[in-house]
């Protein structure tokens, strides 16, 4: 370690040459963001003579006739500063221990106690002083940058400290070096000074020497993003050097630094899996150690890096994440929640999780983060009635300040998990107030969706369909990528369907044929196939014969059913081929799993209406839910339970 001193010096005057070279080095040495008051009068600042003594150790001088003499230093060896050449024995006995200096200085509040603190004493070191630095930027930093930039820029004692470590860079300790650089990035030193540039410069070199010990790397990693971001090239040299590092030795802390720039550097998926796969099996065992910060990190470096293969890895964090909940930032909920969906997990425990943090915190997080946890619950078709609740209350209370993008992230779900809260009528009407004042900001298949997931709910916003059956709009979407899509076309003749059979009084412009799909399509409401085979065989034990019913039936009205039973006027079963004399049709709906919300008998948005227009059109329709047959275990008892739900008031088969 360097050592640098500061102890009751004696202030050269004003005129003299040493006094004004030092303050015109030091005021084009020390440049500083915009922002940042420049220093109007630097005589006002009393500096202090900078020289050393022999062993390298720096000195704050009261005589302008000390000689300079510096000797090579260890990199890792300690080097002091004292308070002048007179004194080193009483220096000596002055010194400070670091544990102590570290618990002074950690109970100092602005960055004026720090300074008068580091005026008291006649010696410490590098690390003490790269400390002090990066204390005065905990305290005096906040969300718009210094709090007092004269009180801490123009401090004699900070542009000795700073013109000490810029000279003397090459003599620093690793840890003086690189606290002293990342304490001056925080506090927003221009990066082309020539200070940042000694220190830089001086990093690199060691860099490239192997000098840097892998918390070393981390650090000067972790400065350079901060300072120039992922497209440093000295990031990759980091990481190179990390290969050759025992991953097993390294703290939470170096391994979440490490993911970090894996992250941000790699270009070639293969290049780096190797330290990968060390880094995943060794993350593994110290999972139960990671703070909310470094588990939100590593999942989100997991997703970024593809990382697929590391199962066992990303299933104990997402566990982890339960106990974390209440304690993530939202953009780190935000990762955790990416990395569920990225990875296809889910956890009831975490559902419950937020289901207990966000009704309590649905009026502090950012819309954005609520937004994505909707978004979670709906690709995941989790219904959870006390987030959707606290969700609307969220939106009837804050939508006017929302993009366009987070209205439609809060809306859509409650329309695809076909979910009325109970103040629908509060927030449907919010909604509609929103879109009178913002519709033309919403993007084509933004504003396509969230009004379709309005139909799916009953909920129909026929004020608007004449803009979106407007040609000039079907233009706009058949421009924005994906284009007229089949999804966008199955939303759009979806909204005309529903407005022809459920709006009667509509009279807009209507859907041009040529903009109508023959059958729509329904992601989530695709055959269980085995369940339709069982539902299959216990028709054929009733009604005898195969023709008497037909499964998979095209319908003219764009929907597919299950399986179609014909009845003529006086209730007989008709052959599904047969067309005439055809007096009831009955529409079988054979629910599988995927077609209801997950652990619940709610139908999703998408099937509901399905339903419903099938009623419409004349079908009497028949659900056969998964959870009401998954018991019946031959074909009699599901030919028993078929005849109850088709022909309830006929006595036997």
């Amino acid at each position: 370690m360097a050592m640098i001193s500061q102890k009751s010096f004696q202030f050269y005057s004003s005129s003299t040459p040493a006094r004004r070279f030092i303050l015109m080095t030091l005021s084009k040495r020390l440049s500083f963001i915009s922002g940042q008051r420049k220093t109007q009068n630097c005589s006002s600042v009393a500096m202090r003579m900078l020289c050393f003594r022999d062993k390298s150790q720096y000195v704050f001088c009261r005589k302008n006739r000390v000689q300079l003499r510096m000797h090579s230093l260890s990199i890792n060896e300690t080097v002091y500063l004292y308070g002048d050449t007179e004194s080193s024995t009483k220096s000596n006995n002055m010194w400070i221990d670091e544990q102590l200096f570290f618990k002074k200085l950690n109970s100092l509040c602005t960055s004026k106690e720090i300074f008068d603190f580091l005026s008291s004493l006649e010696v410490m070191s590098d690390t003490m002083a790269s400390g002090a630095l990066q204390r005065i930027s905990e305290v005096e930093l906040d969300g718009d940058g210094l709090k007092n930039p004269e009180g801490v820029l123009e401090n004699e004692v900070f542009r000795a400290l700073c013109f000490q470590f810029e000279f003397e860079s090459s003599k620093l300790s690793n840890t003086g070096l690189l606290n002293a650089l990342q304490a001056l990035i925080k506090l927003h030193i221009d990066p082309q000074s020539t200070l940042m540039a000694s220190l830089l410069g001086e990093c690199e070199e060691r860099l490239g020497k192997g000098q840097l010990t892998t918390k070393n790397l981390c650090a000067f990693g972790e400065s350079l993003l901060e300072l120039e971001g992922p497209s440093c090239a000295v990031l990759e040299q980091i990481v190179n050097h990390m290969q050759a590092k025992d991953v097993a030795k390294w703290s939470p802390r170096e391994i979440v630094m490490v993911y970090r720039m894996l992250q941000l550097t790699v270009r070639e998926g293969e290049k780096y899996q190797g330290l990968l796969d060390r880094l995943n099996s060794v993350t593994l065992t110290i999972v139960s150690q990671l703070s909310p910060e470094f588990t939100s990190i590593i999942l989100n470096s997991l997703v970024v890096l593809h990382q697929t293969r590391a199962v066992r890895l990303v299933t104990a964090l997402c566990k982890h994440s339960v106990k974390h909940t209440p304690y993530f930032t939202d953009d780190e909920l935000v990762n955790v929640l990416e990395a569920f969906l990225y990875f296809g997990h889910r956890e009831q425990i975490f559902t419950e999780a937020l289901e207990t943090h966000i009704p309590k915190s649905i009026f502090t997080m950012h819309p954005q983060t609520v937004s994505k946890v909707m978004h979670y619950c709906c690709q995941k078709m989790i219904l959870s009635k006390p987030i959707f609740d606290a969700a609307a209350e969220g939106f009837i209370s804050d939508a006017d300040r929302f993009t366009t993008d987070q209205i439609a992230g809060y809306i859509i779900p409650f329309g695809t998990l076909n979910y009325l809260p109970p103040s629908a009528s509060s927030l449907f009407r919010k909604l509609e107030m929103v879109l009178h004042t913002r519709l033309s900001h919403f993007q084509p298949h933004t504003l396509l969706s969230l009004l379709h997931s309005c139909v799916l709910i009953q909920r129909y916003p026929v004020n608007f369909l004449p803009k979106i059956f407007s040609p000039y709009f079907l233009q706009q979407l058949q421009a924005q990528p994906p284009g007229l899509d089949r999804i966008a076309t199955s939303q759009l003749t979806q909204l005309f369907l529903t407005v022809t059979l459920e709006c009667p009084f509509y009279e807009g412009p209507k859907l041009l044929p040529k903009y109508q799909v023959k059958a729509f399509f329904m992601p989530h409401s695709s055959q269980d196939v085995h369940l339709l085979k069982r539902v299959k065989t216990g028709l054929l034990y009733l009604l005898k014969k195969r023709r008497y019913f037909a499964s998979e039936v095209s319908t003219p009205y764009f929907y597919m059913v299950d399986i179609e039973i014909k009845l003529d006027e006086e209730g007989f079963v008709l052959p599904a081929a047969q067309c005439e004399e055809v007096y009831r049709r009955i529409a079988l709906c054979v629910d599988g799993q995927n077609r209801f919300c997950v652990n619940s008998h709610n139908l999703l948005g998408e099937e509901a209406i399905k339903q419903r227009h099938l009623q419409l059109l004349g079908y009497e329709v028949v659900q056969i839910p998964f959870f009401e047959i998954e018991s019946l275990q031959n074909s009699r008892k599901m030919a028993e339970y078929l005849h109850k739900k088709i022909f309830p008031h006929r006595l036997s088969c």
